[in-house]
Order: structure tokens, then sequence, then C-alpha cells
């Protein structure tokens, strides 16, 4: 079915509202049929009723968009299927719904859907939440199951012939024969690959070597320019902003977690430019995935003294590469995900600074060389601090874990990730 013929069963005014907030339809093709199954779902109503709730709370409790991780059309017209049944509830009521009520707060905030509101006003009003007293979600956290082994069993026959040929190997002063032939086989191999034993080097079996291996070095994280389309604050973390970031994907924005809330005014970061660390591993973050993290200056004071983030030159676009000038790091091509046993960026993290020049750079502890963090184009920088510490912002919780419950980063505040300057 067709998305206009889908759009035609809402009932007015929703109909109108998806229409005029001219929502993406999708990007791709089966995007696009992931759409139409959702708008028909609305249409028929049996999505949003009470008993059903359980189960659209589940299924929004990692995404923050219904369709990929973009908004579209499916988002609208379930926000305006929600609206009247949210805008009835106690905050009693919506607490015990986290995800919904995230993803609904998220959704009205957006402005091209509060423009398309604003024209069926009261139907569609904005639906105030108290976050402030929300209750906090507990984390539970699964325990690691032991795999156990499974018994090997024991093919008979060949047990048998295990045993005889150890027993003639005892009367037989000289080697068995299969023995002898194996040797031999072995031998004509090695003559046929001129001597070698393994093709992939001495010791390794023929293994490459992993990407991370060595010290870690700045050139093993991937940091690109990003672009902030959306921003906003959760019921889940109340003290960490909530971000779409472009990062020049086709696969289109990542959803990124930041503790900035009480640094950073929101609109100081709506539509702004950054530096974003790309192949750290995703973590759910109270049940919000974050893919990606951001470079922020903080003043040599500390935090208290100001926050900034760090910016590409003017003119970057999103996706461009950001690397570390020198011969031995400029085209280093870096790891693809970092892994946090390797604790690469802990222990790269110390050289991180803003020079006086209020440029972003990393210092080698042991040459004490610097290396500016650059695009093709310029050198990153902070607007208005200097001699600062660089850091990664996080969120404001207790710890962030990985998909397996795995610990990754342990902290109490979004002070965690400081890289201290040389």
């Amino acid at each position: 079915m067709s998305y206009e013929a889908s759009l035609s069963k809402l009932p007015y005014p929703l109909k109108d509202l998806v229409a005029n907030a001219q929502a993406d339809t999708g990007r791709t093709d089966t995007d696009k049929l992931e759409v139409v199954s959702w708008i028909d779902k609305v249409a028929e109503g049996n999505i949003i009723i009470s008993e059903n709730l359980s189960d659209l709370e589940s299924l929004l409790v990692p995404r923050t968009y219904v369709v990929r991780n973009y908004l579209t059309a499916a988002d609208v017209a379930l926000y305006g299927a929600l609206h009247p049944k949210l805008s009835q509830l106690q905050p009693a009521q919506y607490y015990a719904t986290p995800a919904i009520t995230r993803y609904f707060d998220h959704i009205q905030t957006l402005p091209s859907v509060q423009a398309a509101a604003q024209e069926f006003s009261p139907a569609f009003s904005t639906v105030p939440f108290d976050f402030i007293s929300a209750p906090k979600t507990e984390r539970k956290q699964e325990p690691l199951k032991k795999k156990e082994k499974t018994p090997k069993t024991v093919d008979q026959p060949k047990a048998r012939e295990k045993i005889a040929v150890a027993a003639s190997s005892k009367e037989s002063a000289g080697e068995p024969p299969k023995e002898k032939e194996k040797k031999e086989k072995k031998k004509d191999a090695t003559i046929e690959d001129g001597g070698k034993k393994n093709k992939g080097g001495a010791g390794n079996g023929g293994k490459a070597p992993a990407e991370d291996a060595g010290e870690p070095v700045p050139s093993m994280i991937d940091l690109r320019v990003g672009h902030i389309i959306d921003v906003s604050i959760t019921s889940e973390l109340l003290m960490c902003y909530l971000q779409q970031i472009d990062l020049g994907e086709e696969t289109g924005p990542r959803t990124v977690v930041s503790g900035l809330v009480n640094y950073i005014p929101i609109e100081e970061m709506r539509d702004k430019y950054l530096v974003a660390i790309c192949n750290l591993k995703p973590a759910s973050m109270r049940g919000v995935k974050s893919f990606a993290m951001v470079l922020a200056a903080t003043s040599k004071e500390g935090k208290e003294g100001g926050v900034e983030l760090i910016q590409p030159p003017p003119g970057s676009k999103p996706g461009e590469r950001v690397y570390f000038e020198g011969p031995e790091y400029e085209n280093a091509q870096p790891v693809s995900q970092m892994n946090p046993k390797k604790k690469i960026f802990e222990t790269v993290q110390p050289g991180f600074t803003t020079l006086d020049t209020k440029e972003a750079a990393w210092i080698n502890p042991v040459t004490k060389n610097v290396h500016k963090i650059r695009t093709k184009d310029g050198v990153c920088f902070s607007p208005h601090l200097c001699w600062g510490n660089v850091v990664i912002e996080t969120m404001d919780v207790d710890a962030r874990f990985d998909d397996e419950g795995s610990e990754i980063f342990s902290c109490s505040d979004s002070s965690c990730c400081t890289m201290q300057a040389s």
C-alpha cells in the first residue's frame, strides 16, 4: 500500500497534522515500507490501547524514533495518536511508562512538529511533564551466564582403533605406518611452500596481527566532524542531552548522550558543529543507547570556569576526518572499534589540551611534541578556552554499560573522562 493510501486512513485532525509536519516518508525502500506499516497500525487504533502499551513501552526503550534513527511521518502519526491519552495522565501514571513519555516529549518538542501542531491547537497542545520529580529508573544487570562445557562424546570404533595403534607401537620399535605417513606428507608440504612453515609469519598461525596491537596511540581514535541536528533532555537522563548528530553516514544521524546540561545551555547546543569519537562500543545508558561521544574543553580552573565544545574549522562538513598532525599519525587508520579492555583512550587522554592559541592538541607525554587536532582545512579549536583540559562528555549517571552489561566507564558525573593537560 502507498504512503498516500495509508495516510488517508488516519482520522482528522491527525491526518492533517502528519501531512503538515512534512516529515520524511523513508529514505530507502525498506524504510518507506516500515513507515507505511506504522501508519497503518496507528490508523487501526490497537497500538495505543491500554492493553498494548506495555508492548509499545518495550519497543521504545532502545529507540529515539520508530523507524531507523531519524524523524519520519510514522513518529508524527504515533505522537498524534498518543496525545489524547498522555495529556490526561497524572505524573504517577506517565512515570509508569518512561520510554513512551520520553519518546512523546521528544517528538512534541521538535520544531517541525510544534509548528504543525500549533495549527490544530488545542487538539495537539504541548503536554507538560514533571521530570524533576520522576523516580530514578532502576538499572538491573543480569548476572553473567557461565558457559557449560558439553562433554565430548567418544566414538567407540575410533577409540578402539587408537588403542590398537598404541598397542602395535609398543610391540614394534619402529614408528607406526600412519604416523610415518603423516610425517612424510608434512615434509612434502614444507618443501612445496619453499620451506616456510607459516605464510602469515612465524608463530602466528597464519593470522594477521590485531589492528589495535602494540602501544595505544592517538591515531587509533576515529574522530570526525559532527553536526547536532536535534537535542533534548529526557526523563531518564535528566542531567544529560540526548542528541541526534549527523556524521555524514548513509544510515543517518547517530544518537549520542552527553553530560553537558549543567554547563552548556541547550540553545548553544542546537545546530552546533563539533568533534565526535565514532569508534567506541555502543552503550546503553538507562535504556537509551549512545553511539558516540563528543569532545569538549574545560577551563584550566575546572568545569565551573567554563565548558565549550571543541569545534572544527569553519566550513567543515559532517563526516570529515579529524586527525593528529605529524607524519606518524596523519595517514594512519583508526581501529574499527576500540576495545574497552585495551583502554586505548584512557592511555592517550592525559595529553589532550587546548594551547594558548585555543587550538586543540595532543602532547606526547614522552617526547613533549605537540600534535594539533585538525581536518584538511584547519585546526580544531575552543572558542574561548586556552590551556584547558579536553574531555569526552558522557553522562551524569553511575556507570556506562555495553549491551552485555559489562561496565565501560565508571563515574559519578560527566568529568569521569577528563584528559588532563600536560
